[in-house]
């Protein structure tokens, strides 16, 4: 870094008091955000503990639970949150590079990804509610064996357990991206600073890669049985 550079940094607005540089600080929110996504993972790692516990004690209910999942939408979401994590890294490259107009455009399309992500996964769940797979007094299993219906409800139960919770990170997820787009927008951020766009990435991925062990784990496997 040279002379100059060194004093525009050392009076950027954007440098916390308590930072000697903008590099510094920059590498510091960077290990915060993975420290937080670890949390995230434990939370997201116990959920799936259960399943995998649960699916190795009963699976035939699983895989019979699996069989009521529309496996055309869930692909379909698949598609839409990797073109989403695909529009962050676009966003993150043109704020990098001073493009902000694009940016701008990377993030809406992001969000527009989201909410086609929630719309599409929002008829999955309007489907079970009509065929009455949730679970509770309402459930009802009309397969060929009766006695798989409790181990097919707690299959139910875990899909909405998992999947709302992941929904609920999307949602938290694009409210962050909406932050991001106005703050771009207002020209922010910058190629000196646009720390908190790329934590907003890592958020964003981390979700989308959840979304990725979701997809096999819930419609895939035991599919062929």
């Amino acid at each position: 870094m040279t002379e100059h550079s060194a004093h525009a940094t050392e009076h950027s607005p954007h440098l916390g008091h308590h930072f000697e540089s903008l590099e510094q600080q920059h590498e510091a929110n960077v290990f915060g955000m993975w420290v937080f996504l670890i949390t995230e993972v434990m939370l997201f790692g116990g959920l799936f503990l259960a399943y995998f516990v649960y699916r190795a004690v009963f699976p035939d209910g699983f895989t019979e639970g699996s069989h009521h999942l529309n496996i055309v939408l869930g692909g379909i979401n698949t598609v839409v949150l990797i073109l989403s994590s695909l529009m962050v890294v676009l966003a993150i490259h043109s704020v990098q590079t001073g493009n902000n107009r694009r940016a701008v455009m990377f993030l809406a399309l992001t969000i527009l990804l989201g909410l086609t992500f929630l719309g599409i996964k929002g008829v999955e769940y309007y489907e079970h509610f009509v065929e009455h797979q949730v679970p509770g007094a309402l459930f009802v299993y009309e397969g060929e064996r009766p006695e798989l219906a409790g181990a097919v409800m707690l299959f139910t139960l875990l899909y909405f357990t998992l999947t709302g919770t992941h929904a609920v990170h999307m949602i938290i997820g694009m409210s962050i991206v909406g932050v991001m787009l106005y703050r771009t927008r207002k020209r922010i951020y910058s190629p000196e600073y646009y720390t908190p766009v790329e934590l907003t990435g890592l958020y964003w991925h981390f979700v989308d890669i959840v979304w990725v062990l979701l997809f096999p784990m819930l419609y895939l496997i035991g599919r062929h049985s």
